[in-house]
């Protein structure tokens, strides 16, 4: 339990999930272009000889999808740890520090869907 009475504590907190939330982003990001980067080859090449870096390419895309929701997921969770153990007097009047984790939420519900829309195609 902090005892600082301090809202600097809370504010260092949210911009941890934040740099995690950033990271996340970053990570859905590349593994979207890791896997459409197999596509293009394919599609240059116009061969079906590649079929097998067609199918790395995903498989290391949708790895770094998921691993891009899981780090949203688990820095949340993370950061509501971190919310349990400050004081009221931490909190400025009026804030709402749980809009950090609804966006981190979101961010890791969207890349699943985005993993489970890839692997429709």
């Amino acid at each position: 339990m902090s005892d600082l009475k301090d809202p600097r504590v809370l504010f260092a907190a949210e911009r941890t999930l934040l740099a995690w939330n950033r990271t996340s982003i970053g990570l859905i990001a590349f593994g979207f272009v890791v896997e459409r980067t197999g596509l293009l080859i394919r599609a240059i090449e116009q061969t079906s000889s590649r079929d097998s870096l067609h199918s790395s390419t995903f498989f290391l895309g949708m790895c770094f999808i998921i691993l891009g929701a899981i780090c949203a997921v688990v820095s949340s969770y993370q950061y509501a740890a971190i919310l349990k153990t400050l004081t009221q007097a931490e909190f400025p009047e009026g804030y709402r520090p749980r809009w950090g984790l609804v966006v981190n939420i979101v961010v890791a519900l969207l890349g699943l869907a985005l993993v489970v829309a890839l692997y429709a195609q």
